[in-house]
């Protein structure tokens, strides 16, 4: 049985990237090989890709969720937003000393009044929000909010946030987390990929708030995703489908285009549209899509620790971010770049090939 204690790992805070390196690209890439480690720099990752691969990127864009204000009764309070459902309705946690009640008013940043209207999501730790007055909600979100950098990030959001905690290819907003493995890529390297002979290819994961969420439970078995929606476009099924007709590997960059990905295949069959997925992907999972994962390193005890974990295997990653320690790579979302090889691929392969037959 699988346990929280077996994802943790000791690390240095000062290894926690607090700024992005002064060039996108200019960040390290490990390579993990199986069990073979490289150090790299990620300029070097257009020579790690083989003519005919195909990368699969995530093209959501960051909103300004973060938004300060205060309940009715002066009570200051912090909103993330979690999701914008419509012009006028939003999902979002609350920070107050104490919960605001249903039926209430809040007012974030003296301009937007909201309603609390009352408790959503299984767990109940989201608010529903509904707007008061003309206007619509997204729009004087992204007037009055502030970019939502991660907790571990100890500095407010400044100009330098605005520009770096956002892809190059950033294009369909929604997301309060930015999908960090993206943000290594600059206009340069996706140019180099494309003269390499690889494809590129787009889905969109709307990163929620709840992929910073610690699992609370120590049995894993017991915990529950967060749900997050996703698109995928037909163009970017059918380049898979071209890319294993031509032997080449389909490589996610990041674990947002990996979860899209694999739950949308859960049927065994690739489909596109748009869903939503609450996919917990730990080690014992069958991969149906992705050969080759691109990712930051990730928090102690956290889903995409043992997301990873699944993709290459256990003892590879407990290595591979033991080395990075030693090495002092930087983690998390201003941190350095993993280059990943599926675990026990040769043993799927037979199974892997009938399932993309099958898209």
């Amino acid at each position: 049985m699988l346990t929280l204690d077996d994802f943790d790992y000791p690390l240095p805070p000062e290894l926690i990237a607090q700024h992005p390196t002064p060039e996108r690209s200019a960040s390290r890439l490990l390579h993990l090989a199986h069990d073979a480690q490289h150090d790299r720099q990620f300029t070097e990752l257009p020579q790690l890709i083989e003519p005919g691969d195909l990368l699969v990127f995530n093209d959501t864009r960051v909103i300004k969720a973060r938004l300060l204000g205060r309940k009715e009764s002066g009570g200051h309070i912090e909103v993330m937003i979690e999701r914008i459902v419509d012009h006028a309705h939003a999902t979002a946690q609350i920070r107050a000393s104490k919960s605001p009640k249903p039926g209430s008013r809040i007012i974030l940043e003296n301009a937007i009044v909201l309603a609390v209207t009352g408790r959503t999501g299984e767990q109940s730790e989201l608010f529903a929000l509904e707007l008061l007055g003309d206007g619509d909600l997204f729009a004087l979100v992204e007037l009055h909010g502030h970019l939502p950098l991660p907790p571990y990030i100890t500095h407010a959001a400044g100009p330098e946030d605005e520009t770096r905690y956002q892809t190059v290819f950033a294009c369909h907003a929604g997301a309060v987390a930015a999908p960090t493995a993206g943000l290594h890529f600059d206009h340069e390297t996706l140019a180099q990929l494309g003269e390499r002979g690889a494809e590129l290819a787009w889905l969109t994961l709307h990163v929620g708030a709840g992929t910073f969420q610690p699992v609370r439970v120590n049995d894993l078995a017991e915990h529950h995703m967060h749900t997050e929606r996703f698109e995928i476009p037909q163009a970017t099924v059918d380049a898979i489908a071209r890319t294993r007709a031509r032997g080449g590997r389909v490589i996610a960059v990041g674990t947002t285009s990996l979860r899209a990905l694999e739950a949308a295949a859960q049927s065994n069959i690739l489909r596109a549209g748009a869903a939503e997925t609450d996919i917990f992907i730990t080690p014992g999972y069958h991969f149906r899509v992705v050969d080759r994962l691109i990712t930051n390193f990730h928090l102690p005890r956290s889903t995409l620790l043992m997301l990873v974990s699944a993709f290459a295997g256990t003892d590879i990653i407990r290595a591979a971010y033991r080395h990075a320690i030693a090495e002092g790579y930087r983690f998390f979302s201003y941190g350095d770049a993993m280059l990943l090889e599926r675990a026990n691929e040769n043993s799927h392969e037979n199974a892997h090939q009938n399932e993309i037959n099958a898209v």
